[in-house]
Order: C-alpha cells, then structure tokens, then sequence
C-alpha cells in the first residue's frame, strides 16, 4: 500500500520539482518504506510516490515505474488477479524484469489500454497515469472505493493526492472551507463525496477515471464499471440454497486465498462478528500456520465483544492478540484525529479502530477485515425496521401523507414523551424526523432522514446558505438513478454501497491503518463478490428475520451457531457516557465554548450549546449530533 500525489502547473514550472516532492514527503505514512518522484520540468508536471512494499520488496517494484514507451505511473493499492494477468501478457510476449503488480498493472495499459486493463484489473487501487503521446493525465479508483484519490484546482494548476494533507502543500494553495461539505459532515458525520471540505477540490467516484489534458481544463469522471449497471443485469436465480451456500464458500476461499498473498507478515482483524470470522475461518483453512488475529475491547460491557471474537480465536485456533479500551486510551488518540483524516470525519469507531489498527501493525503489515459484508449481505438493523416503517406509511397517498407531516408539528409534546421512549432524540426531533418520513415519496429518501445526524444543521446564518432547502439530499439523487429494485431494503443496500461504504467505512479504515504502515484488504468488496452478492435473491441474505443469512451457513461449517448467536453491536465505543467526565468532557466544554463558536462564526452557538447543556446533564445523548461538531472544531483549531 501506498501514497501518490501529483501537480501539473500552469506557469513558474521551475518550482515543480520542490513542489512535489513536499507534497509526497506529507504520505511518509502510507509509505514508510521507500519514495520517488518523476518531474518533466518543461511541462511543469510531477508525479510522486510513497511505498509500503507489500509484493517485491526490490527496486524493481519501485515507483513512479516508466514504461519502454515512456507511460509513467504511480499508484496506490493491490491487484488480486495480477498473476493471471501476468501470464496472459507474457503469452503476448512482455518480458517482466520482476514480480511485482506494479508491472503488471503497468504492462497491462501499454497493451489493453487504460480503461480495458482497469476492467480486467480485480482489486483496490488509485492511480495517476501520465501518457506522453496524447500528453494527457489520467486518474482512476477502484471499483467500491477502497483507496481514496483527491483532486482539484489551485491557484497554480492541478493537483491530486491520496490524501488532502498533500496538497495543502502544493503551490496556489487556497484552502477556502466548503459549506455545502459542512451541511454534509453535519447530517452524515462525514462527507459524501465527491465533495470535499475544501472548495474546489473534489473525490473521485468509484469505478471511475479521469482524463486531464492539460492543467486548466474543466474535467468530469467517467465510467468503466457501475453498481447501478451490475445491479440491473440481474438475472433469475436457479441454484437450490445448498448449492448457492458451495459457490459462495468456493468464490469467498478463493477470493480471500488471493489476498493473502504477500511478501510480509499478514493477519486478521477479529471482531466476533460473522464477517469477520468468516474471513479468519476461511482464511485458517488455507493457512499451514496459525493466522495472526486482532480485537479491540471494552471495560464496558454493553459495548465489548472482545470475549466472543476470544472464543471464536480459539475454536479455529488462531494466535489472538487483543487490547482493551479505556476513555483515557480514546483520549490520547482524538488529539491525533484531524491529522489522521485530514478532513473532519465523525464515525466514532474511528478511535478503536484506530488502536487496533496500531496494535496489529506491532505484528504483521497486511491485515483482512470484514469490511462490506453489511452492506451486501443485509447485515445492519436498519433494513429490517426501514421496511417496516416504509410499508407502515407507503400505502397511503402521498398528499395524505403531507397533510400527515404537517399535524405531526401540532402533536402534544406528553404524547410525544410517551410514545418516544429513544434517549437519542427529543421528542421534537422525533417528530421532525417522523414528518420528513411522510413527506417522502420514495423509500430511499425515508432512509436518508432516518439516517441523519442533524435534520437541520445548526450552519451559522452569515454563511448565507441554506443548502437542505435547496439542494436534493443525497439519497434522494441516488434513488433517482437507481435501477428498479424490488425491495426496500435492497434500495437502502444499494444506497449504503454507494454512499456510507466509500465515504465512511472505507475511509475510516483506510486513514486509521495507513496512518501506522498497515495495509488492510476487504475480500468482500472482490468484483466477483459484489457481483454474486448482488445476483442472490434477497431471501438469501435475509431469512426469517436473519441478517446475513448466506454468511452465516457458511460459517456454520467452522464455527458453531452457539458462538454467534446473539444481536449485532457494531465496532462503536460508550462515547456518550465518556463525553459526559473528564478528561473528554473538558476537551469538548473547551470546543464548544459560545464565544468561540460564535467568532468562526460557522455554526449558531445557542443551538450547539444547548445540545451540549442536555448531553452532560444525561437528558439525551446528542453525541451523534455533538461528535461532528467536535471533530470540525478540532480539525479547524489545527488548520491554523
């Protein structure tokens, strides 16, 4: 795994040799082993690269790589088939100096091309291409968004990176904050792309390339592989249940068989959860060694599955190392979070994963999650009652249902206190999320309110937006270019791969174990995984109230019902309790002060402190609202 990084300046292109080469000394992280740079001074263009060395460790997988045609690449991530492909284009007669994907990957678009090498290409990936022929550069990522890839105009030229820390320091720098990105970070505790914080400066889809021929030219991505296209070419499913339990074991053995090859150290991460024992359960199978497992634990019991991810370790006879979690542990990491995600980024379980992201790179370089398994297997709650509550609802006319939404303001705040037991949300919030719901004529945008932080951002007025009243949300722009599906709960899988996989999940995981050296690799997220998740009918994934029920057939092989049954938790930690003592409770008191937030005038003091007021009074727990906040403040105070 790796870090790129790139400029290509409109004028005073003597200083793009400097340029770069401070921009990739800022991915050190990602790249602790090696780095490079290539400059074409007279373009006023450079590439650069900072290298985890994974697969030949030699020079010869060294980058930026330049092809015999003079093709220069630099890029960050794996391809699982590499040597499959390696052998086809040896048969079309490439000699290879080494063995590394890089090569490939580079022989590979010499050959095929850009956009049918990536189609080939099976794995995670974000890279930049300078093609001296056409003197045009390319960028693409990979198909679900597992390596990150920024881009975007300075007062300079062109830049892009792997991460936002890069180019602030790249010539031209403006740095200007994006509301609309604030709105976002706001409702979602993170920000959808393919905006950024920053104006200007955007993420580049999944599954997509892009192609800049020149520094100031206006570019939009394309294509070369869409969820959208593979989840309408479903097709009837035929196969009897135990014969789709073998195939999905055999694609799963295979797919985790090819990830595991590495020339370093490689384990595990362990959460107790069905996926990820069932990737550590399959990856046992073909180990001759004990494989190297992680978890992350908690004082707190509710919150702790520590003991059933030591149960499970020891049953398929792994060698498990776990660390358990304190406030004060949580505490010495959050100061490090603005620099960690360079962007403010408000998932919570980014502090344990952070730890066991660090506590496995004392052990090994390379670890599997269970990353994706949710989201293509039915495995979070909210599909279930999301159905149930659109069902609920939908039948009625949609101006009856508005009319609905309307006396839901005039409902009495007792009978709202009886009704609504959650101590989430206050009973006004409850019936503001109820009326959105009403309001919606399409179940994707009933999810995306029930899957807000804040309905209404508390934005300071003097920004002079008021982006939620004139802007789609975002679920809704998906469910305008989603194909048919035939259950609500595949438009809420459907939505959460697009959106809440790349720009959360992925993003919280790749930033937490890049920022220690560590690479991880989600075999659910394969193409050829996607692919069959989304052919299964969902009776499949959903059975008789059960989430992931294909999953969990297959670990019933290697692992006994006993251990697993019991409700999901999620890798979260007690962060309401903590928010509400020292030392977090100070840390936050601190950001939050009134006249503090009233002179970054970016958000209405009244309205934050308020929240604040109920939170460590224990009334609600607003730290779903609060953490965003929390972490744009501390990311601010470290932008200056």
């Amino acid at each position: 795994m790796c870090g790129i990084a790139g400029v290509w300046l409109r004028a005073d292109r003597q200083a793009v040799a400097t340029a770069i080469q401070r921009m990739t000394a800022q991915l050190t992280h990602r790249g602790p082993d090696d780095g490079g740079v290539w400059v074409d001074v007279a373009l006023g263009l450079g590439l650069g690269h900072r290298r985890l060395a994974i697969l030949d460790r030699s020079p010869l997988g060294a980058q930026p790589m330049v092809a015999p045609n003079g093709l220069v690449l630099v890029w960050n991530g794996e391809i699982y088939n590499f040597a499959a492909l390696r052998r086809e284009l040896a048969g079309q007669g490439w000699r290879f100096r080494g063995h590394s994907d890089t090569e490939v990957l580079l022989a590979g678009i010499v050959v095929w091309g850009l956009v049918p090498c990536l189609q080939r290409c099976r794995g995670m990936f974000a890279l930049a291409l300078w093609h001296p022929q056409e003197r045009c550069l390319y960028l693409a990522r990979d198909r679900m968004g597992e390596k990150p890839l920024y881009y975007g105009w300075t007062g300079a030229g062109f830049v892009f990176a792997s991460e936002l820390k890069a180019l602030r320091c790249s010539p031209g720098w403006w740095g200007e904050i994006n509301p609309y990105a604030l709105h976002l970070l706001l409702s979602y505790g993170y920000i959808p792309g393919p905006a950024s914080i920053y104006q200007n400066i955007y993420k580049l889809p999944p599954g997509t390339w892009l192609k800049i021929p020149q520094p100031e030219a206006v570019v939009q991505p394309q294509s070369y592989w869409s969820l959208a296209a593979v989840v309408a070419a479903q097709t009837p499913w035929h196969l009897s249940p135990p014969e789709t339990v073998a195939m999905c074991e055999q694609l799963l053995t295979q797919t985790i068989g090819e990830q595991m090859v590495a020339d370093v150290p490689l384990g595990a991460f362990l959460s107790g959860g069905v996926d990820s024992s069932l990737i550590v359960a399959l990856m046992q199978k073909q180990s001759p060694q004990p494989v190297k497992t992680f978890t992350i634990g908690f004082t707190e019991t509710a919150y702790n599955e520590a003991p059933w991810a030591k149960q499970i370790a020891q049953h398929l006879g792994t060698a498990h190392t776990e660390l358990m979690t304190t406030p004060a542990l949580a505490m010495a990491v959050i100061p490090k979070l603005p620099h960690i995600y360079d962007e403010p980024f408000a998932d919570n379980s980014q502090i344990p994963t952070f730890l066991v992201a660090e506590l496995t790179r004392q052990s090994v370089t390379v670890s599997l999650s269970g990353d994706g398994g949710d989201e293509l297997f039915g495995g979070y709650r909210q599909y279930l009652y999301g159905r149930t509550i659109w069902r609920a609802i939908a039948w009625l006319p949609l101006p009856i249902r508005q009319r609905l939404a309307h006396l839901c303001q005039k409902i009495p705040a007792p009978w709202v206190n009886s009704c609504f037991t959650t101590p989430y949300y206050s009973p006004e919030d409850n019936l503001a999320r109820l009326a959105a719901v009403f309001r919606e004529p399409h179940p994707a945008g009933m999810y995306d309110y029930l899957s807000r932080r804040w309905l209404t951002p508390p934005l300071a007025r003097d920004l002079g937006v008021h982006l939620g009243k004139h802007h789609p949300t975002v679920l809704q722009k998906l469910a305008a270019d989603a194909p048919l599906l035939s259950d609500e709960i595949h438009v809420f899988m459907y939505a959460d791969c697009l959106m809440e996989l790349p720009d959360d999940i992925l993003v919280k995981v790749d930033r937490a174990t890049m920022a220690v050296g560590l690479e991880s690799r989600a075999p659910y997220l394969d193409q050829q995984v996607v692919e069959l998740a989304w052919r299964l009918p969902l009776r499949y994934k959903i059975y008789q109230g059960q989430s992931k029920w294909i999953l969990r057939q297959i670990l019933y092989q290697y692992v006994p019902p006993k251990l697993l049954a019991r409700p999901k938790q999620g890798f979260a930690l007690p962060l309401g309790e903590w928010l509400r003592q020292p030392p977090l409770r100070d840390w936050a008191e601190g950001l939050l002060h009134p006249q503090r937030l009233h002179q970054q005038g970016y958000f209405e003091p009244h309205i934050i402190q308020q929240k604040w007021q109920e939170h460590v009074q224990g009334r609600f727990n607003w730290q779903a609202q609060l953490w965003p906040v929390l972490m744009f403040q501390a990311w601010l105070e470290r932008q200056r």
